[in-house]
């Protein structure tokens, strides 16, 4: 009871939570504090985000039950795995590509001759000329 008569006395000054109410019940009158004290764009923006959380949540649970009625098996962390190994492929290439203008840069500035760069290279003949 002392923590709420103080809580509900010095809230009003308070920056952060102090350690002495540093549990999880009083974190959550923080965090409404916090909400309250928003102005009204600010609100805006956090009802809205909000909202976007709770429609990709119902999104993947809707999808899952059809899945479920359809006798298909989701694979989220499938999903997300293909995703990474997507994403890492496209990183590489990238990189790769990168290297060789860099390379091609290099070799140009010493004055070799386009043709021998793109065979060298893998670059197209336009790509060194735009170097």
């Amino acid at each position: 009871m002392d923590r709420w008569f103080y809580l509900l006395k010095h809230m009003s000054h308070l920056d952060k939570v102090p350690a002495v109410l540093n549990k999880r019940i009083f974190q959550k009158v923080f965090k409404i504090a916090e909400i309250s004290n928003l102005s009204k764009e600010e609100k805006e923006m956090y009802n809205s985000g909000l909202k976007a959380k709770w429609d990709y949540e119902n999104t993947i649970a809707f999808a899952k039950e059809e899945a479920e009625k359809k006798g298909m098996e989701i694979g989220i962390e499938k999903g997300i795995e293909k995703g990474i190994e997507k994403g890492i492929e496209k990183g590489r290439e990238e990189g790769e590509h990168k290297k060789a203008l860099d390379i091609a840069h290099e070799l140009k500035k010493e004055g070799l001759s386009v043709e021998f760069i793109a065979k060298t290279t893998k670059l197209s003949v336009e790509e060194i000329e735009k170097l």
